[in-house]
């Protein structure tokens, strides 16, 4: 009825061999393939594997899906539901499983299948999540359905040998007391029997299967023929479902009226529970005959030709059991008064041609079910512990015997059985383990709809009987099916299971399985992003896309993480320029180092891509970068640099905090080959600026070449002081400066120019993100004394309010420092340290002042003081205007000086310039 796996059987070493293989049975003589660390040694064989599609599919299908359903609920389905709802609830039944049966034999003809079945092809083919999930609600759909089986068998035994429970004898042979405890009594002793033989090993049962497969055929034979055979009879009724009623009912041979009175249905209370028999109940009881689907592919490692002979196999069982589910549902219909199917389960041996037939029938199909499902669990769950999925939660279940039988999963699973046997009833938990199957099916589907849509080129099945449409089909039909039988076992077994993903996700180590979230991500991100057209970009949906350049990341980390804050969900990435020249190389020296990129990404917890060139010059580089990085209308707009000093760097990257843990929460990484690489990037430079790879001329050219290429950009100056846990952990408050007018254009009075407005957006992007948000922006209105104060601070405020930006305004008296630069410009002193030469007024268009203002040290101190004196409480960071590189390459070091004057000793400092309109007031 569920899905076993009687012939898996695990070794631990390559070295043990089974001795003496016999032809029928499987496993014995193979060494299934044992995965250490994580990787998969290929299977060896003394012979082959010598399983045909059916002996290694049809039998376990036919035996898996003939139990319990066919011998003792077909009557009752027929009795409770009538012929019409009874084919319908088959229809309905078998529509839902050969959509299940499409998905797992495209999954099955999709490559080379070892040992493991049905959570082997999952795993390998959707990644650890969907493996482990769909495995673990496998493992209890085998435990349920075990017990399942169990109860079923000693319904049997009790209508067969049981008395009365006050004591009353019904015959020579009831001699069994019947009561709930003496039947979990006697569970526990059939369940005993099936744990015995599965520590000893699965191939007992295996050596088996094909002669309870003829059993079975042959009781089927007995009952299709005593239909036909026997005559008219009474049959006497158990005396537990008589409640008043007659003790007697009749097998009428085939009468029309008897037809006529079997096809409606007539849902009536079930005489074992006691409880009102619906469509959703009786269908969760039938159900039951139609699982079992999975159990040929379970034998995937143990066949000769797994992907000719699962598809092929399981669609011929399938076919045959619908087949003979219907004969026999049409043949009861025509032949049994409704009395005898509703008051007596157990009918086929009292009007079969040899009454023990049907009682050998049910023994032994029931029994080998029981064990093949306590096998089958007890496989799933060792192979998840060898691929600790769950780390040590499940490690016990590894240990095995030195035959290679895992018997702690074994007992582990003997134990599960055990408790849901104190449930009693087969039709209580029959509502339950239909549950499991069928979000297990819908799970399948899913899984055969997300390698579809996913599109990838290794997917290519070769069998092709299915389609989007047909996976889609499962899972509504296994969905309401779910919700018709029981809401809240459907609601919680599906909470249970995206609990499961969850775990896994999070916490299983790395595999080389594979990712089907990975292949859906790229098909829909390729999608959308040739969706995303710059041609429709506005104004009011602009956000930062940064590119960062980064020359050592073991002293730029508070810097990384500061520009992560500042993204606001935009464009991150991490660019990187190494020096060399490809043509005198032997190989790429970036493949090597990207790992390690990557990881400082995952050890930083950041949203960032990295972007890593070689080039013979660091500028060269940059504009690389600046050229390639991102894809259609995902491109940075914005290059941030480190600023160019000669403070030595700091190395922020401890190794005790860097080293990532294999263990978390319990769940260990230990047998994963694949430990997660570590960072590892050069030390840092010396001193004094030994060791830079750029001059000060190259690094104002790239700031040059950004703004060429339209580019914002924003120069960071002592983050290596800032420490983010300190900052927002502040008590006194968190504060952010802002000075939006040009400190290096005195003459100057504009604060809502295209770079004043961006300077702002930045900040308010920073308050915008979660850890900031307490944090409060201060902007600073530089104003002299012979001009009106209340004007150009109005105009402000009301431009605050229109951009929704809560800003407190500091007005800043800067007469002095103004007095200082047009009397050192007065008394025609040299600034910057720099002769006067031959410059002219246009060397400094857009940027510096024009000649008649040339800025001298003395100023630019000045400017540097009155932003200190402004740092009460000091700000967590400044934003400062940057003025655009001059034209003329003489003056950059100038330049250079210049903004080193001006921001000397401020703290952690952002020099931004800003040439993209980023703010509007329109709705």
């Amino acid at each position: 009825m569920s899905e076993r796996t009687p012939l898996l059987h695990y070794r631990l070493s390559a070295s043990v061999n089974e001795s003496d293989p016999q032809p029928g049975a499987a496993g014995d003589g193979v060494e299934v393939a044992e995965r250490t660390q994580g990787t998969s040694r290929r299977r060896t064989n003394e012979q082959p594997q010598k399983l045909s599609t059916f002996f290694g599919v049809v039998i376990p299908t036919l035996l898996s899906m003939f139990s319990v359903v066919l011998f003792l609920r077909i009557g009752f389905v027929v009795g409770q539901a009538g012929l019409y709802q009874g084919i319908a609830m088959f229809l309905v039944a078998y529509v839902i499983i050969s959509m299940t049966v499409l998905s797992v034999c495209a999954i099955s003809t999709n490559g080379a299948l070892d040992a493991g079945g049905a959570y082997y092809m999952i795993s390998r083919a959707l990644g650890p999540e969907f493996g482990g999930s769909i495995g673990i609600m496998f493992f209890f759909a085998n435990v349920c359905g075990s017990a399942l089986f169990v109860l079923g068998l000693v319904e049997a035994i009790v209508d067969t040998f049981g008395i009365q429970e006050d004591g009353g004898a019904l015959g020579g042979m009831r001699v069994l007391p019947n009561s709930y405890w003496w039947a979990l009594l006697y569970g526990t002793g059939i369940l005993l029997l099936c744990l015995l033989v599965c520590l000893v090993g699965a191939h007992i049962y295996a050596k088996a299967t094909f002669i309870i497969f003829l059993i079975v055929m042959v009781v089927l034979a007995t009952i299709l023929i005593s239909f036909f055979a026997v005559k008219p009879r009474v049959v006497q009724l158990p005396q537990h479902s008589l409640n008043g009623s007659s003790s007697t009912a009749n097998f009428t041979g085939f009468k029309l009226s008897t037809l006529q009175s079997n096809v409606y249905a007539d849902y009536t209370v079930d005489y074992t529970t006691g409880k009102m028999m619906t469509f959703a109940t009786v269908f969760a009881v039938m159900f039951n005959g139609c699982t079992g689907i999975m159990a040929g592919s379970n034998m995937s490692g143990d066949l000769k030709r797994p992907s000719y002979s699962i598809p092929r196999g399981t669609i011929t069982a399938v076919i045959f059991t619908f087949i003979i589910y219907n004969l026999l549902c049409l043949l009861m219909a025509c032949s049994c008064d409704r009395t005898l199917l509703q008051k007596n389960y157990s009918f086929l041996q009292d009007i079969n041609v040899w009454h023990p037939f049907v009682i050998i029938g049910i023994y032994s199909s029931t029994l080998s079910a029981a064990m093949s499902n306590l096998i089958g669990a007890s496989r799933i769950l060792y192979a998840m512990a060898r691929d600790d999925l769950f780390g040590r939660v499940l490690s016990p279940a590894k240990r095995t015997s030195r035959s290679g039988n895992p018997w702690v999963a074994v007992l582990i699973s003997w134990f599960l059985v055990q408790l849901v046997l104190f449930t009693g009833k087969l039709n209580t938990i029959a509502g339950i383990v239909t549950i499991f199957f069928l979000l297990v099916y819908a799970a399948v589907d899913l899984a055969c709809l997300a390698l579809e849509w996913a599109s990838a080129p290794n997917f290519r099945p070769t069998f092709r009987y299915f389609t989007w449409h047909t996976c889609i089909l499962g899972i509504v039909g296994c969905a309401v099916m779910m919700f018709l039988i029981n809401p809240i076992y459907a609601s919680a077994s599906i909470a249970f299971m995206l609990l499961l993903l969850v775990v896994i996700h999070y916490l299983s180590p790395t595999s080389s399985w594979g990712y089907i979230s990975q292949a859906l991500i790229f098909h829909q991100v390729r999608k959308y992003l040739l969706m995303l057209d710059v041609r429709k970009d506005h104004v009011k949906f602009w956000r930062p896309q940064v590119l960062l350049m980064v020359a050592n990341p073991r002293g730029s980390t508070s810097l990384v993480t500061f520009i992560n804050d500042m993204k606001k969900s935009g464009l991150y990435v991490l660019g990187h320029v190494e020096l060399g020249d490809l043509d005198i190389l032997p190989s790429d020296p970036l493949q090597a180092r990207y790992e390690s990129w990557l990881s400082l990404v995952d050890q930083l917890n950041i949203k960032a891509f990295v972007n890593l060139t070689l080039a013979d010059s660091v500028r060269h580089g940059v504009q690389h970068l600046l050229f390639i990085s991102g894809l259609g209308g995902m491109r940075p707009n914005t290059l941030v640099l480190g600023f160019y000093d000669d403070c030595s760097p700091q190395d922020h990257m401890q190794e005790s905090q860097m080293q990532s843990s294999s263990s978390v929460d319990g769940f260990s990484s230990t047998t994963d080959p694949e430990e997660p690489i570590q960072p590892n990037f050069p030390a840092l430079r010396g001193e004094g600026g030994q060791g830079k790879s750029l001059s000060g001329t190259e690094y104002v050219g790239i700031i040059a070449d950004a703004v060429k290429m339209s580019k914002n950009v924003a120069l960071a100056r002592y983050f290596c002081r800032f420490d983010r846990t300190e900052v927002l952990g502040r008590r006194a408050g968190v504060y952010v400066d802002v000075w939006p007018l040009n400190l290096m254009r005195p003459d100057s009075s504009s604060y809502v120019d295209t770079c004043s407005l961006f300077l702002l957006q930045l900040a308010c992007v920073l308050t915008m993100v979660r850890a900031w948000r307490k944090a409060e922006l201060r902007l600073f209105l530089c104003v002299e004394a012979g001009r009106s104060v209340r004007g150009p601070e109005e105009k402000l405020r009301q431009l605050l309010r229109e951009l929704r930006i809560k800003a407190a305004i500091h007005t800043v008296p800067w007469d002095s420092v103004v007095a200082l630069h047009w009397h050192k410009q007065a008394g025609g002193e040299k600034d910057s340290g720099e002769p006067r030469d031959e410059l002219e007024e246009n060397d400094f268009v857009n940027s510096f002042p024009s000649n008649a203002t040339r800025l001298s040290d003395d100023y630019l101190q000045a400017v540097n003081r009155l932003v200190l004196e402004q740092a009460f409480p000091p700000p967590a960071v400044r934003f400062l205007y940057l003025p655009r590189p001059p034209a003329d390459t003489r003056l950059y070091p100038t330049y250079l000086h210049q903004l080193d004057l001006l921001t000397r000793d401020l703290g952690p400092t952002l020099l931004i310039h800003g040439i993209t309109p980023v703010i509007t007031t329109d709705l």
